[in-house]
Parts: structure tokens; sequence; C-alpha cells
């Protein structure tokens, strides 16, 4: 009878995978044997494998090189990072390695790009597009950029008393995008993006205010709705709507060569994750040349923002399971040695799924459970997984300590949880450690950050 957790995985997934593989009981995540990470540096611990963001950035170009090759795409594409979704400077550092453009979406945004590009790190030229909602702070930074003329700075304008306030702010000729309010999936709870311009507002808006203004060109249309970039009737719907702006504001708009499709590349959730990125790539610009075409203008330079895809699949988080609790006649309660809430908050505020692993122990028998975190909170756990709406993990047995991992989290944990900072209950942020590999492949670790101590809390607290 198989029984073993091994013979769990074996039965529901193809196993090994690209990035999972198991020797004797130990799992490896990209040929980093874990158990030696927690042997070495303990739990609970956060890390990020440096090298799978500039796989992933190479694997999106890739895919648009292809497309645009086979297709005769005449537009160029433009890979630009969505900052937000991690803004650390390691994240940053390695991005940049790969000939991209970046993307911002507030004040202190501004400043990163005016330290990468003062550093070496961003090259003279290279796009920055400024999105979001633009308070003063936003706009004066924004501008400070344009007046520098040192990158090339879009502002993506999302309502048109922006688009005032940055002509009144510089002399400088400016070129803007226009961000699609797009229409949101029916399961939403609101019909319409609270951010851009509505589109039936986009032609009248160019031709009451834009049209005659000398200093402003109209470079680009932005288009991006939450559900991210999915084959989905929904998704090719608000596209084929966003290329009817396009085609409508290009016949009167000369200026206007670029198509912003925005983020939204889905990350790998579960071991069952099955995505057909260079279909969906190549669907995208046939569609975009049919439209171009069928109307008779020329096909525009295409930019991304990916964020979650460049950055999340390089992080991760291992803990240790602390003790069982058996609570009623069917719950057994695995607490680890830190919070979901605090530093796995997606797991909560959203009901985000990762993949998560056992670390050890695959070929003894499993069980069913639940994964409790520290704090006092009721929400603070993990209750399923991809698998029957459960967690099934190697029996807990108190001699025999067991450690997990969740894989994937590279993207917005760490600001969300507020890294560094003040946690639920004054559960201390755990060590980050970055993995990287040297010129021969050889793995090299090294401690970003130290867990928090007592000492720090303190010091944040006012004592």
């Amino acid at each position: 009878m198989r029984t073993k957790y091994i013979d769990l995985i074996d039965q529901t997934f193809d196993f090994p995978q690209n990035e999972f593989n198991l020797r004797e009981d130990r799992l490896f995540f990209h040929g980093i044997d874990l158990m030696r990470l927690i042997n070495e540096y303990g739990t609970p611990l956060k890390f990020n494998y440096l090298p799978q963001i500039s796989n992933n950035i190479q694997r999106a170009k890739g895919w648009f090189r292809e497309a645009i090759n086979n297709l005769g795409y005449s537009g160029n594409y433009y890979y630009s990072y969505c900052t937000k979704s991690s803004h650390f400077s390691f994240v940053l550092d390695e991005v940049l390695k790969n000939d991209v453009h970046i993307e911002t979406s507030s004040a202190f945004d501004i400043d990163i790009v005016k330290n990468l590009y003062n550093s070496g790190k961003l090259e003279k030229g290279k796009y920055v597009i400024c999105n979001g909602y633009k308070p003063d702070a936003y706009l004066k930074n924004v501008v400070q950029l344009i007046e520098e003329d040192n990158l090339k700075i879009i502002p993506v304008v999302d309502n048109t008393d922006e688009l005032q306030r940055l002509i009144d702010s510089t002399t400088k000729e400016l070129n803007i995008g226009i961000r699609i309010a797009a229409e949101e999936e029916p399961k939403f709870e609101f019909y319409t993006s609270r951010l851009g311009i509505r589109y039936r507002e986009i032609v009248p808006f160019y031709q009451k205010i834009l049209k005659e203004n000398p200093r402003v060109r109209v470079k680009m249309l932005h288009f991006f709705i939450n559900t991210g970039i999915n084959d989905t009737a929904y998704y090719w719907n608000e596209l084929t709507k966003c290329l009817r702006i396009y085609s409508d504001l290009k016949k009167m708009c000369p200026e206007l060569d670029s198509l912003n499709i925005g983020g939204g590349f889905p990350i790998k959730k579960s071991l069952a994750f099955d995505f057909d990125y260079a279909y969906m790539v190549r669907e995208i610009l046939t569609q975009v040349k049919r439209v171009c075409t069928d109307n008779d203008i020329p096909e525009p330079d295409i930019f991304t923002e990916f964020g979650s895809f460049t950055v999340g699949e390089s992080g991760g988080a291992l803990f240790s399971i602390l003790h069982q609790k058996q609570q009623n006649d069917r719950e057994k309660w695995n607490m680890i040695d830190s919070s979901f809430m605090t530093n796995l908050p997606d797991t909560w505020a959203i009901n985000q799924r990762f993949i998560m692993l056992p670390i050890n122990r695959w070929i003894e028998d499993y069980e069913r459970v639940l994964l409790g975190g520290l704090t006092c909170d009721s929400d603070d756990y993990y209750n399923s997984e991809q698998h029957s709406n459960a967690i099934y993990l190697p029996k807990f047995n108190k001699n025999h300590q067991l450690f997990i991992g969740f894989f994937n989290t590279g993207a917005y944990q760490e600001t969300l949880g507020g890294f560094g900072g003040l946690k639920h209950c004054l559960i201390p942020e755990p060590k980050h450690i970055l993995i990287k590999r040297d010129e021969t492949g050889k793995i090299q670790t090294e401690v970003f950050s130290e867990e928090q101590t007592a000492a720090d809390y303190l010091r944040i607290l006012g004592y």
C-alpha cells in the first residue's frame, strides 16, 4: 500500500519538476539543498534565489522575440520591471543585468530610480513608466526626472486634472501615456477600475485638451486588468476594446506609437500549474497586428510591466513545525515557528496559495493537518493546499522534527508585511538570505538581514 508522502505527490502531480527534486528524503529547490540551509541558518528563514529573476526576464523576452519574428510584427518590445512587487536593491541589481526598463507607482520609487541612475546601474536613455495616482510629492519627483533629461520619462495620466498639474509644473515638452480604466470582471464588487480614464472619455479628452497643446505628445496607451493576462473571454474582450480605442486615437494622434499591456503574467502557485506563455504572447500580438492592418495604422511598440512574474518565483520561506495540537476529533493543528499574517500576509489577506512542501521526511507516512501561526489572531492560519482543499504532510513525530517550505513567495510579501517594522504580536522578521551562483555555477549564500531582536522592537516602540 502506497502510504508515504512521496507516494501522495507521485499520484497527484508530475514529479520531479524543473525546480523541485528529491534526494533521499530531502527536497532540493533549483539544486539547492534546503536542509543544508536550515542546518546553517535555522528557521524561520526567508530566501531569494536571484538567478531565477534573470531566468524569467529572459524567458519573457524570448517569447516576445519569437512571436515578433514569426508574425512579422513591425513594432519593438520593451520589458519593464514593476518595482512595487519588490523594491529591494538585490532585486533591482539582478533585474538591471537584463537590459530592461522601469515602471514606478509612488514618489519614493523615483528616489530609487535616481539612486540606480547615479550609481550607473540604470543606463541613460532607459524608459521609466510612471503609473499610479500622483499626489504632489510623486508628481514633483516625476517632473524633476523629466527636467534632468537623462531617462525617457513617460508619466501615465490617471485623470484629467493630473495632466494639467504636469503641464503647470514644467516648461519641458511632455511625452505622456493615458491609462484606460478597464471594466472589471463581473465577479468584482465594482464595475470599473478606479485607476485611469474611462474608455468613452479618452478620445474627447485628447480632442479637447491635448490635440492643440504643442508641449504634450501622447505616446502610449496603457491597458491593465486586475485578473491579469489569461486566456479567457473577459481578457480578450477587454483587449479588443482597448485596441479599438488605440486605433481611434492613433488616427488623430500621429505621435501615439506604444501600447502598454501592463503586468499580469501568472506565476507558479501549484505543482499542477499549466500556462502557455508563448501562446498568449503570440495571440496578443496577432490581435494587435490584425486591428492595425484592418485600420491601416502602424503596429505599436509593446511595453509590459511584469512584477510578480519577474521576482515571485525567486522567493521562499522555510519553517519548523513546533508542535501538533489535536483540538477535536477531526482537526490536527501543526504550529509553525512564525506567523502567516505577518510574514506571508497574502495567505490571509487575499487567500493566496503558494507551493507548500515538506523539506524532509518524504518517505514517511502522511496525515491531513491544518497549519497555524504563532499570533493570537484567529486568521493566522493556512488551511488548504492545491490537493483536495487540505494539507497533507508527513506525520508529526516529536522525536523527528519536520520542516516545511513555501515557494514562489518573492513578490509583495515583504512590503505588505512591513519588512523590518512592527509585526502583530511582535513576531520577529525572519532571517533573510540571498542565494546566488558564481561563474562556475557554484551556489553562494549571504545574509541580507538578521532576524529581528527584542532590542529592534524596543527601539521602534520608543523604549
